[in-house]
């Protein structure tokens, strides 16, 4: 099993997700993903193992995200990533990665980690 995190050791969620998968045994890789902002292709890969849309990564709520309101290029997903990828105190966090079996989570609420550890 080949565990990556992109974490933030300042946000609780963060921590308590790192901390249910070093309690199972699982030595993640750890990207802290505010100092080594994931690229463009990166964060695109990500949002398809989450099966999901990469503006839903996005926490609207941060400040960086608001300042920039109509500069946030919602609707180009590439043009979005490489945004993101210099903004990544906006990325939703903490993403979790089962690189071997090409599966993510995202950690919110932390115990939805566990959907990596089964053995389906």
């Amino acid at each position: 099993m080949s565990i990556t995190i992109y974490h933030n050791p300042r946000c609780s969620k963060s921590r308590k997700t790192l901390e249910i998968l070093e309690s199972r045994g699982v030595s993640p890789k750890v990207v802290e993903y505010l100092s080594t902002p994931p690229d463009a292709d990166t964060l695109l890969r990500l949002a398809a193992l989450l099966d999901l849309g990469l503006a839903d990564l996005l926490r609207r709520g941060e400040t960086a995200f608001k300042e920039a309101a109509d500069g946030v290029p919602l609707d180009n997903d590439r043009a979005l990533a490489v945004w993101l990828s210099k903004n990544p105190v906006v990325l939703e966090r903490p993403i979790v990665v089962d690189e071997s079996r090409k599966r993510a989570v995202i950690g919110r609420p932390p115990e939805n980690v566990l959907a990596l550890l089964d053995n389906d």
